[in-house]
């Protein structure tokens, strides 16, 4: 049994990422052009590290660096695979990790405990028994509660979307299935559907809630991910299917055929202890400053996290490498961090930004590789005004690898977004990652879907822009 502070705990953290993603799914998800900016002061100095970038670009994409940072990638993943939240394998992949970092004589490294939840799904499945027995591929979404083991069967009633359900009555809806089938617009808006579908269905008297899979593409993939209960209303069972499962029972139930379904879901859920890991390549004139570049570790338990977001980690790793094989310091401090526990809850970064809440004034800027490691394309930038401008300068020195665009976004990564709206400017890696949710939570996150060249660039681009934010003579401006 566990404590009621563990729990307490435990539902504060996934309170605040709802609140997180609820604002993120509010935001405007189309790229906005920077602002006219007068960077006068400024650009001379700016254009100056030409050279230093031209030296990271060489380096990394024809030197000795080359495909380095796939290939590490590549052993990692092969290694350990899918690595969920509060499991052994993520714990002996920490390790690995700073053990990579010491074989590249980065020994400034620091570990943070952090309890994270741990959600393991046991057995799951659906049989339809009307109007024909089928089996309907399914993934159970994150803390889903058990079925009992003779499971649950009743009729599907399908939804396109909270509205439809709210003007439902509770007769229509109590003792069914409730499947919701929202067509793909972007993932901001379309997920609310994953994380709250079963506190909803539940709140009208369903039994068990299902989602189409939030994707604009299948090939017959279900696509897990995170929800969140409401200890208002009953804890229903709840999983993602496919889209052509999704399809087929709303042409079914359009034609006012009965589906009828039996859903089998076990799990078990409990805390561990998991770590944040730092790597520090110290400054040489204000060592106390931090510029931090980041990814998560841990991953969904399917596929193998090679795209989410072992691409985002390595990059995050290659950075301080680079630099210490450059012989490249630069007056602040690089700061690279491995997050633990992304995927239920943003859970290492709320413990990180708790912990170092004293500290967050020497925050100068930081960056997060999480939607995607495809070809660069520029930043997705938070912050005032004045920090977008000097950025964007930054920026036009990649243009020859095409890498200088910004966009303002004022929630541009997961994990950084807890340290960015408390004002600290920050960005995520802009790239050109339009098939990103094709395989975003499935079990086709494999090293198929990286690109070892994409990969060399972004790790390029991270290291100077990381390198040059940490140089120049003047912090990145707050709001």
């Amino acid at each position: 049994m566990f404590t009621t502070n563990i729990y307490s705990y435990i539902y504060v953290l996934v309170f605040l990422f709802l609140i997180a993603q609820v604002h993120s799914a509010k935001k405007k998800k189309s790229y906005v052009e920077l602002k006219a900016c007068d960077n006068s002061e400024f650009a001379e100095e700016i254009a100056s590290y030409d050279s230093v970038v031209q030296d990271i670009v060489d380096y990394v994409r024809t030197g000795p660096f080359k495909g380095k940072t796939y290939d590490e990638l590549a052993k990692f993943v092969d290694t350990f695979g899918a690595r969920p939240s509060g499991s052994e394998v993520l714990e002996k992949s920490i390790d690995y990790m700073i053990q990579l970092a010491r074989n590249e004589d980065l020994n400034d490294i620091t570990t943070e405990e952090v309890e994270v939840p741990h959600w393991v799904r046991v057995e799951e499945n659906i049989t339809m028994l009307e109007p024909r027995v089928k089996n309907i591929a399914l993934l159970g979404l994150g803390r889903s509660v058990s079925t009992p083991p003779e499971g649950i069967t009743a009729e599907v009633i399908v939804f396109n979307d909270f509205d439809e359900l709210e003007n439902a009555t509770n007769d229509e809806v109590t003792g069914k299935i409730v499947l919701f089938d929202p067509e793909f617009t972007t993932y901001g808006e379309t997920v609310v559907y994953r994380r709250q579908s079963a506190t909803k269905a539940a709140a009208k008297g369903a039994v068990a809630s299902l989602v189409r899979s939030i994707t604009p593409f299948s090939i017959y993939t279900p696509h897990t991910g995170s929800q969140v209960y409401d200890d208002a209303v009953n804890k229903i069972p709840t999983a993602a299917i496919t889209l052509e499962d999704a399809d087929l029972i709303r042409r079914l139930v359009d034609r006012d055929v009965k589906v009828k379904l039996n859903i089998k879901m076990q799990s078990t859920f409990d805390t561990k202890t998991s770590r944040n890991t730092l790597i520090d390549v110290k400054g040489t004139v204000l060592p106390e400053k931090l510029v931090i570049v980041s990814g998560h570790i841990d991953s969904w338990d399917v596929g193998q996290g090679a795209m989410d977001d072992g691409g985002g980690l390595f990059i995050s790793w290659a950075a301080p490498v680079i630099l210490k094989r450059l012989n490249l310091r630069p007056k602040r401090t690089i700061r690279s961090i491995f997050w633990t526990a992304e995927e239920l809850g943003l859970v290492g970064a709320y413990t990180y930004e708790k912990q170092h809440k004293n500290e967050s004034d020497n925050i100068n800027f930081i960056m997060e590789s999480d939607e995607g490691t495809f070809a660069p394309l520029g930043l997705a930038v938070a912050g005032s005004q004045k920090a977008r401008c000097i950025i964007g300068e930054i920026l036009k020195l990649f243009e020859s690898i095409g890498a200088s665009e910004l966009v303002e976004d004022d929630s541009p990564g997961s994990d950084i977004t807890v340290i960015t709206d408390t004002g600290v400017p920050g960005a995520g890696l802009h790239n050109a990652n339009e098939k990103y949710f094709w395989y975003h939570h499935t079990e086709g996150d494999t090293m198929n879907v990286e690109d070892p060249d994409e990969l060399d660039l972004c790790a390029a681009f991270w290291t100077a822009v990381a390198y040059i934010i940490a140089d120049i003579s003047d912090d990145i401006p707050r709001a």
